[in-house]
């Protein structure tokens, strides 16, 4: 197995990469432990994650640091006033969501976004921005805007910061990839105690109903969409689970893990180029593949 390394859309991965500093485990770790790589949703039976069913990134880095030994302090909300106060006060800290389409210096970024605020200084925010932007700076007001995250439809909330990060306990990588198989297996099987919009679909159904509708002919934000995000994350996602997974000696899960990603990441050439025969075989050889990598981890 030839592990991936490479750019990739893994924002939050690598702010709180960042955040942890030199204790931090490989990018690829921390994003298996998120639970991300472990299932797909189909939201409203129309939108395409590569992503648990009611996931989202929120849930996923809670779950990485607790995993990983680590606490910090999470505080949200307030008026912009009292927001920028809190920011003023925290020196680095991870910020997000924000809505990456109002950072004005990423003119083609769009979706929900993290990244590490280093300062405030005066009337300009100083950031490191994930997406290839480091020490990046925008106005007090652009930032505010996009750190409001009214767009960002899993987040009921705005202003977002976590601060304080602190090691409670030493957790070696093995044991926290291990102890993460649980909730993976619980993924992968679609939890039903999680609110998600009428008519989602999780895994197998997902994949399925996703083909049927890149033959009825796709629509163009949802290609764009999987363009431009959800293949590229998707796959990488799972190449990283496929790389944990054989680290702890799990290797037919690794397999099928890594086919997995072979499937989508093969997606990205037809999705472009407009075959879609080729992109609803691929979404259909990649259905049954949840089911079985979790009686792989059961």
């Amino acid at each position: 197995m030839v592990a991936y390394q490479g750019s990739g859309p893994y924002c939050y991965t690598h702010s709180l990469a960042m955040m942890l500093g030199p204790d931090a485990p490989p990018p690829g770790v921390i994003e298996t432990l998120t639970g991300s790589p472990f299932g797909m949703q189909l939201v409203g039976g129309v939108t395409p994650y590569f992503d648990p069913y009611g996931w989202d990134p929120e849930i996923g880095v809670d779950a990485a640091l607790n995993l990983l030994g680590w606490t910090c302090e999470r505080s949200e909300a307030g008026t912009p006033q009292e927001a920028l106060a809190r920011l003023r006060a925290a020196g680095p800290a991870m910020a997000g969501p924000v809505d990456m389409a109002l950072l004005p210096y990423t003119p083609h970024g769009d979706g929900d976004h993290y990244l590490v605020v280093l300062a405030v200084e005066g009337d300009t925010v100083v950031v490191h921005d994930p997406h290839g932007h480091p020490y990046a700076t925008l106005p007090v007001t652009d930032f505010l805007a996009a750190w409001r995250a009214e767009s960002v439809a899993y987040l009921s909330t705005s202003f977002v910061l976590r601060t304080g990060f602190a090691r409670v306990r030493e957790v070696p990588v093995r044991e926290a990839l291990r102890d993460s198989l649980p909730a993976a297996v619980r993924w992968l099987g679609g939890q039903d105690d999680l609110p998600v919009p009428p008519g989602s679909l999780c895994g197998a159904a997902a994949a399925l109903r996703l083909a049927e509708l890149v033959e009825q002919g796709l629509d163009a934000g949802v290609r764009d969409l999987l363009t431009y995000f959800g293949v590229r994350v998707g796959a990488r996602r799972l190449a990283d689970a496929a790389a944990c997974l054989d680290l702890l000696g799990l290797d037919e899960a690794a397999y099928v893990a890594a086919g997995q990603a072979r499937v989508l990441g093969g997606l990205q050439h037809p999705l472009v180029t407009g075959d879609d025969a080729a992109v609803a075989a691929g979404l259909r050889q990649l259905a049954p593949s949840y089911d079985r990598l979790r009686s792989l981890l059961v």
